[in-house]
């Protein structure tokens, strides 16, 4: 007869789960977030341990599964815009573990491959051309008692400094502005009219050059108590009222040195 000890069941679940929570962020360029993966993780294990029970062992089924994997990529990954395409990522990871550990166990090294494959096709097509390799870094501004958090691309071809102090500047959607200084579009997108009109303070200048862009100039303003990633600091952002990212996985740019 063949004995199943529920706790080390529950421990493998735990280390898969999470090193799988781990790999997703990884892949997708967002920070690893170890804290979130865990307690995520964790569910899945008292998950995974409920279905050996009698009485629970409907909740094995492929129904229940997918709820527990949506449920542990909400605890992981938050409930933003783009933690909906980290959560079918993982989900589909999931999925594709289990079939490629019973593929290994059949010696079919053809689906293995192939199955490898399908993950990496996978990332290119959730999270764009070239996403593997990206960094994405939490953001959150605060100015006159508002608040918005964000996701910043950090991108080292970004150059963009302050042509007085030298210091780094962090680029902002419009609708990023428009949430945080009550800026209109209109407004952001003529900042020699706006900077004349003196519609709020601390409103400065900041010149550009971009690819395929003889350059311009953008709004900016200073933002004390700015968190980027885990750090907190006064950062200098600009407005870009066109937008940023065509795909909504990104509001702002850093550079390497923010």
């Amino acid at each position: 007869m063949l004995t199943v000890y529920l706790d080390l069941v529950m421990l493998l679940n735990f280390l898969v789960d999470f090193l799988l929570l781990l790999g997703t962020n990884r892949l997708s360029g967002f920070p690893a977030a170890p804290g979130r993966c865990a307690l995520a993780a964790v569910f899945g294990s008292i998950y995974a341990g409920c279905c050996l029970l009698p009485g629970f062992r409907f909740l094995g089924n492929f129904l229940w599964r997918c709820v527990s994997l949506c449920l542990m990529a909400a605890v992981a990954f938050g409930l933003r815009r783009d933690a909906v395409k980290r959560g079918g990522v993982f989900l589909l990871l999931s999925l594709a573990l289990g079939g490629m550990a019973l593929c290994s166990t059949r010696q079919n090294f053809a689906a293995l491959t192939l199955g490898a494959a399908g993950v990496w096709l996978l990332c290119r097509v959730s999270f764009g051309d070239g996403a593997v390799g990206r960094e994405y870094v939490p953001v959150t501004l605060r100015y006159g008692g508002k608040t918005a958090s964000f996701t910043a691309l950090r991108d080292t071809g970004n150059t963009l400094r302050d042509p007085i102090t030298g210091e780094p500047v962090l680029v902002v959607s419009g609708e990023i502005g428009e949430q945080l200084t009550g800026l209109t579009q209109r407004q952001l997108s003529a900042p020699l009219e706006t900077m004349a009109a003196r519609p709020l303070p601390g409103l400065r200048l900041i010149p550009y050059h971009a690819v395929g862009n003889s350059g311009g100039l953008l709004l900016a303003m200073r933002f004390p108590g700015a968190v980027v990633g885990k750090k907190e600091q006064t950062v200098l952002a600009a407005f870009a009222a066109e937008g940023l990212s065509n795909t909504g996985m990104y509001q702002a740019l850093t550079g390497g040195a923010l």
